[in-house]
């Protein structure tokens, strides 16, 4: 016998109720997608109500373990051997997958389950028949209920049965896809990535909207943006990325309105700008990278000024998290090393000296009418948007030469 399938669990989405059949459903076609794309074509995913089973029908099951470990929706997943539901099949599947799981165990104990209540041997006794018979064809194995080395599960179904020895976490959280679109305000620092993996986990899709100030910023600042993108397709699938021309509306704030009050009047903007690109593109909310006190304009006053402008929900999945744990979760996913390139974004030109941490509304209200016509300035950033399409795997020389395309 040998390790044939790969049982994966449900967690959260187990909840859903009467919701899980169209959870399970994107999850399974997440799933689908991911081994196509890495080239696991043989690969067979199955559903029931509260698991997923994937033949490996001759696929490498290292490779589709590595795919697995990033997919949103997915609790935890176990390497395991299909037997059918006869008490002799399952007790020869529980040895080989014991000893295959690992061949130097000391210690072990079996976990059984019976899904299929028609199964006529219930789970305790079942533990014993299992057990006994590892012990009787085995020397030097002892049970240990508390910390075996190996745990066999044995989960009964009707007419088959899945025997596994480990279990490996998996992302956690909801298929991306399940909880409607988000467009991700992605600054290209090292927060606003992780708000959107940490959204997508949520399972949200996301879209981004990059505000560019060329010649303040260079080409390689909105590069820097596309390759960040292109790391958070492995979670999330294809991402499109809106990158808004924001020079002409930067210098006017720069022109009209006080120093200490430009961060503000920026910020106001942009979520305006935000808003009109997410209703174009059936999105529904704004996602930040933004955590409560990090600068000026991150503080509760400020943040309250600046929604003023916007009815659209804003999501701030960073909010109470400290820098080091955005830190740590960018080394995991391998976006740090990208968000601090040395190239300045429109975030960091035109940076005041003095920025208002407690900014009021009737004073910004009362500066920004010195700007002329917003929704004018407003109308032509957005119509000018330039849209990029990010796919998954995309190799980083395709995403230059898409880049370059644009010029």
């Amino acid at each position: 016998m040998e390790y044939d399938h790969i049982l994966i669990r449900y967690g959260e989405m187990s909840l859903k109720g009467k919701n899980r059949s169209k959870f399970s459903q994107i999850l399974k076609n997440n799933i689908k997608v991911l081994l196509k794309l890495n080239g696991c074509t043989k690969a067979i995913v199955n559903r029931t109500k509260d698991r997923m089973f994937i033949d490996l029908n001759g696929d490498d099951h290292e490779k589709i373990s590595e795919i697995l470990k990033d997919v949103f929706g997915i609790q935890s997943f176990s390497l395991a051997m299909k037997v059918t539901s006869e008490l002799e099949e399952i007790q020869k599947g529980a040895l080989s997958a014991l000893q295959e799981a690992n061949p130097h165990a000391k210690t072990f104990k079996v976990t059984a389950k019976r899904p299929d209540k028609s199964f006529p041997i219930r789970s305790q006794e079942l533990n014993h028949l299992i057990g006994g018979y590892i012990l009787k064809n085995t020397e030097g194995l002892t049970v240990d209920v508390h910390n075996p080395d190996v745990n066999v599960r044995v989960e009964v179904r009707t007419s088959m049965t899945f025997i596994t020895c480990k279990t490996v976490k998996g992302a956690g959280g909801f298929p991306v896809g399940s909880n409607g679109k988000v467009m991700l305000m992605l600054s290209g620092g090292i927060d606003s990535p992780v708000a959107g993996y940490m959204t997508m986990k949520r399972g949200v899709k996301i879209e981004a909207v990059h505000f560019h100030s060329p010649p303040f910023t260079n080409e390689r600042a909105k590069q820097k943006v596309l390759d960040l993108a292109g790391k958070l397709t492995k979670y999330g699938g294809r991402i499109r990325v809106h990158i808004v021309p924001f020079t002409e509306i930067q210098q006017e704030i720069h022109k009209a309105i006080p120093s200490s009050y430009t961060m503000t009047a920026m910020r106001r903007m942009m979520l305006r700008i935000a808003e009109q690109i997410a209703v174009k593109n059936n999105a529904l909310a704004i996602a930040t990278g933004e955590s409560l006190g990090q600068v000026a304009s991150q503080t509760i006053e400020s943040m309250n000024t600046i929604n003023e402008v916007t009815n659209y929900p804003i999501i701030r999945p960073l909010i109470a998290m400290d820098k080091l744990e955005i830190i740590d979760i960018a080394h995991a996913i391998d976006t740090y090393d990208i968000s601090i390139r040395p190239y300045e974004d429109c975030c960091t030109i035109f940076l005041p000296s003095d920025p208002k941490t407690k900014p009021k509304k009737d004073r910004i209200n009362y500066y920004e009418t010195k700007l002329g016509n917003i929704d004018e300035l407003i109308e032509a950033a957005v119509t000018n948007v330039e849209t990029i399409d990010i796919e998954r795997n995309t190799r980083k020389h395709e995403i230059e030469k898409q880049f370059e395309d644009l010029f």
